[in-house]
């Protein structure tokens, strides 16, 4: 008996072998205004919660969200204020370098992440954890609460956009600009965190950034 191939058993098949040869899908559906909102609105609560942790643990990580840590133990501000100054600089190069539609993204995730920095500790007051339990959890719902913005064209902003910049501008590779960088700021924190903790902060920063290698990978995600 023969079996005829059904449409989506075509489809299916015609993805299958376009991934495996490297090249794009037929098609990839694309994120509704309603679905980068929700997107957005989850990946920003996810990661600000991260960091609640991380600063209710003494902690500190990589990137901006790092330094915004850092300054936080020393300058008496909120750290969203801190968080949303210390980004400013590099909204203005993610215009230049990723477009006005990219930057938009960016600017409304940094300022709801500045935003709702603010009301955690309004909501759960101040926590009492365990540092292990924060920094690896707070690190964990920080790289979710990327992975996410990164799916629906947003972000955090941060040293990635200066990295590239560097990269084009000096040809020094990105990805060893970056790794100086969030060593830099994890180094710096043993001037007010604990050795110890700076060990452990930097294992932390190593698992997000293992959450957003391992899942954040050209043809893995069809979405736009």
């Amino acid at each position: 008996m023969s079996t005829a191939v059904t449409p989506v058993a075509e489809t299916t098949t015609a993805a299958g072998a376009a991934t495996a040869a490297g090249a794009a899908p037929p098609s990839a559906v694309r994120h509704s205004v309603v679905e980068d909102v929700l997107g957005i609105l989850t990946g920003t609560f996810a990661a600000s919660l991260g960091l609640f942790l991380l600063k209710s643990s003494a902690a500190v990580t990589g990137g901006t969200a790092g330094l915004a840590l850092l300054l936080s133990y020393t300058v008496p501000l909120p750290f969203g204020v801190i968080f949303f100054g210390v980004n400013l600089p590099f909204f203005g190069l993610a215009i230049w370098k990723k477009g006005w539609n990219f930057a938009l993204r960016t600017g409304a995730a940094i300022a709801l992440v500045s935003v709702m920095a603010s009301l955690h500790p309004a909501a759960l007051g101040s926590l009492h954890i365990d540092p292990l339990y924060g920094v690896l959890g707070g690190n964990l719902l920080a790289g979710v609460g990327l992975l996410i913005l990164f799916r629906h064209k947003s972000s955090l902003g941060g040293f990635n956009i200066l990295a590239l910049l560097l990269q084009e501008k000096l040809k020094w590779r990105a990805g060893y600009v970056q790794m100086v960088l969030d060593v830099a700021i994890v180094l710096a924190a043993l001037a007010l965190v604990p050795p110890l903790m700076v060990l452990l902060s930097a294992a932390g920063a190593t698992l997000l950034n293992l959450i957003l290698a391992l899942n954040h990978r050209p043809g893995r995600y069809l979405g736009k």
